[in-house]
């Protein structure tokens, strides 16, 4: 009888899990809010990073654009996107976005970003990166 019983905890707590885990992370709710306060002072017309690459998070449409270097995000495939390598630490220190190596440190600039926030990017670049 306890065996049967704990089956239908697993069952419950696995389908639960499962319907956390599926739930679709919205553009405006979950990813503009990282942007908007980690990249744009920096990625907008006119900032540093905009400057050097055409690069601007202010919206969807100029995500989706890229960087005059091609796009940096492939929907559906987060670990082929250049957004999220950057971001993911999966590149060189030196072009990691934000940037926090030693020399950007000491200029005071950001840390890297929260491995939470990290997850949320490439959670919703596995969705397909839909405008929602």
């Amino acid at each position: 009888m306890l065996m049967i019983q704990i089956k239908w905890v697993f069952v419950l707590l696995m389908s639960i899990l499962m319907v956390a885990c599926s739930q679709e992370l919205s553009f405006q709710n979950d990813v503009m809010p990282i942007l908007a306060a980690n990249c744009s002072d920096c990625h907008t017309t006119g900032g540093e990073g905009y400057n050097k690459s055409g690069f601007n998070v202010t919206n969807y449409e100029n995500l989706m654009k890229g960087t005059k270097f091609g796009p940096v995000i492939v929907p559906g495939n987060s670990a082929s996107s250049p957004l999220y390598q950057l971001i993911s630490h999966a590149t060189d220190v030196k072009i990691q976005m934000p940037p926090h190596h030693k020399e950007a440190l000491a200029e005071g600039r950001r840390e890297p970003l929260p491995d939470a926030q990290i997850a949320i990017i490439g959670k919703w670049i596995d969705q397909g990166a839909k405008n929602n």
